[in-house]
């Protein structure tokens, strides 16, 4: 939360979209985003992704779907942001008194290119290279005051496939590197026997290492490897989690997608890093890594359990702020609301 000093002087200035600028304390743990990160040149494909998706196997009925597995280039913009956005509220004591919640909002765009893919069973459907393979606009909310739970980031976004998330999360900052969680890739409602015929393409990929790098068995491990670099040294670290099964948050789909592949369920951790290294103006240099784990559900579960297997799409980058922020005096200032 802020504090009341903070506060006051944000809400006295009104409300204002304006461009956002690296270091405005009104973000809070969202300080250190805006600009524009990508993978770094030299440095290509740090992006990787794994997703299985229905498929038609005929005359091999046994298992219908296919391991798709990418690896990519990104280009992550934090641009605009929209400050003491009111929500209105009231609490009714005696008197009643006015409980207004005051939010910062950080406008993002995400595009995905991939520049290598696989799949198992091997199909047509893979896409070409490079290809554009996804495209997101969103939201990164601050909540500034009236929280619960320590609930006080959010991010709202929505995917051309026909997907509109909201997830919510908590805001943590670090002394040095971050812990990255270990991830089993494998789905939930069915045996986890790499040997068993039904799990054939994660042993194909667990065996034979997506460019000899990528195993989505256990993806995490090049979030790790990334850390590792003994050039690379983490000095403080910012950590957003989001995640749509907590509260009031949630996913809607269209309902192809609802009928063929249910996205159900969202959680992303993102790391703001502050290096020892210095950039050309002197500051700290800057990385961002993270790890989104969509849960699709499709076909029935084969453990026994009733309900259908949930399937792990797994994506995972590092990249570092690598492209100056637009020119504050020439971008166009949204004025006061």
């Amino acid at each position: 939360m802020y504090d009341e000093k903070q506060m006051q002087e944000m809400v006295a200035r009104g409300r204002t979209v304006e461009p956002a600028k690296t270091g405005d304390a009104d973000l809070g743990p969202f300080k250190l985003l805006p600009g524009t990160w990508k993978n770094v040149p030299g440095l290509p494909g740090r992006g990787w992704n794994m997703i299985a998706l229905p498929f038609a196997t005929e005359p091999d009925e046994f298992i219908n779907y296919r391991l798709l597995v990418n690896q990519y280039n990104e280009e992550l913009k934090f641009s605009v942001v929209d400050k003491a956005v009111p929500n209105r509220g009231i609490a009714r004591n005696n008197p009643s008194v006015d409980t207004d919640q005051f939010v910062v909002t950080l406008d993002y765009e995400q595009i995905i290119t991939q520049i290598a893919v696989d799949d198992s069973p091997e199909s047509d459907k893979r896409g070409k290279l490079p290809q554009a393979i996804h495209h997101e606009p969103g939201l990164f909310l601050n909540m500034t005051n009236e929280t619960t739970d320590g609930i006080n980031i959010a991010r709202l976004g929505t995917v051309p496939h026909g997907n509109a998330f909201n997830a919510l999360g908590r805001s943590d900052p670090i002394v040095g590197p971050p812990q990255i969680p270990s991830i089993n890739g494998l789905p939930i409602g069915v045996p986890h026997n790499l040997d068993g015929r039904y799990l054939a393409p994660y042993k194909h990929f667990n065996d034979n290492l997506f460019e000899g790098l990528f195993n989505p068995v256990e993806p995490h491990l090049l979030l790790e490897a990334a850390n590792q670099d003994p050039s690379i040294q983490i000095v403080q670290t910012t950590k957003l989690e989001f995640d749509t099964t907590i509260e009031q948050a949630g996913i809607r789909n269209i309902p192809f997608i609802e009928r063929q592949a249910d996205a159900a369920s969202m959680k992303s951790t993102f790391w703001i890093q502050e290096l020892a290294e210095k950039d050309a103006n002197g500051a700290p240099k800057l990385r961002l890594q993270y790890l989104q784990i969509v849960m699709l559900d499709f076909f029935p579960r084969r453990d026994g359990m009733p309900g259908l297997i949930s399937w792990p799409h797994v994506s995972i980058n590092t990249m570092e702020k690598v492209v100056p922020e637009p020119d504050l005096e020439k971008a166009t200032s949204y004025g006061k609301y």
